[in-house]
């Protein structure tokens, strides 16, 4: 582990370290310890322990009995403000595709060189369904929503490091107008995902991650195509 032994470190040092734990919780979809986090964060459990209490009086982070951490509501109503008018006109459409094809659905879009889910639907009558969280990121070269995300893009805007492989289903996922996939971010999920581009913002894909059905791709793919038409017509692009 690092040990932050300067007087005090920079104000962009802290600040860094402050939103990578609250990254490190939401990708952990548990509660974690103390040394668990600093663990994952690189510090000296003293330094993890500081910036949680920081994190804690600003209602980011909350604390169980035995001390284990978790993301706090507070960052529910900062989640309420990005894009506001998206989250108001795509949870009904998302509700819907959600419980009429019995499978969580979710808007990702392009943040860095990364996936991140914007909203997150769960259906309401599954037997089964599989929590995808409002926050969650993964490299975008990876999974159903990244190969849509992508294939808006021109190559010459990629981000390093994409296979021969996954190019491939990019220019595929055009052609088609949908991509799959299946143990690409987290194993034994399959995803479907159609591009949802929207006006000034960057580019979006609505999808759904699911175990097993027994609807073909293509009409999965049919759902999430209406719903990404009715959004961009709600919000004029």
């Amino acid at each position: 582990m690092s040990k932050d032994n300067s007087p005090g470190a920079s104000g962009s040092q802290t600040l860094s370290r402050g939103i990578r734990i609250l990254e490190i919780l939401s990708d952990a979809r548990e509660p974690l310890t103390i040394d668990e986090i600093a663990r994952r964060l690189g510090v000296h459990r003293s330094v993890a322990y500081r910036l949680l209490r920081t994190l804690e009086d600003h209602g980011l982070v909350v604390r169980d009995d035995a001390g284990r951490v978790e993301l706090g509501a507070r960052l529910a109503s900062l989640a309420a403000g990005v894009a506001h008018d998206l989250q108001a006109e795509a949870l009904p459409e998302l509700t819907a595709v959600a419980n009429d094809l019995a499978m969580t659905c979710f808007i990702a879009m392009l943040d860095r060189d990364e996936a991140l889910t914007l909203i997150s639907v769960e259906p309401r009558h599954a037997i089964a369904s599989v929590a995808q969280r409002p926050g969650s990121r993964h490299p975008v070269a990876a999974g159903a929503p990244g190969k849509v995300i992508l294939a808006q893009l021109p190559v010459t805007e990629w981000p390093a490091g994409v296979t021969a492989g996954f190019a491939a289903e990019v220019q595929d996922a055009a052609l088609r107008g949908f991509a799959q996939s299946h143990d690409e971010v987290i194993p034994s999920l399959r995803a479907v995902a159609v591009a949802l581009p929207l006006r000034g913002r960057p580019p979006a894909a609505i999808a759904v991650v699911y175990l097993a059905s027994d609807l073909a791709v293509e009409e999965i793919a049919r759902r999430l195509a209406a719903a990404s038409d009715s959004i961009r017509g709600a919000l004029g692009s």
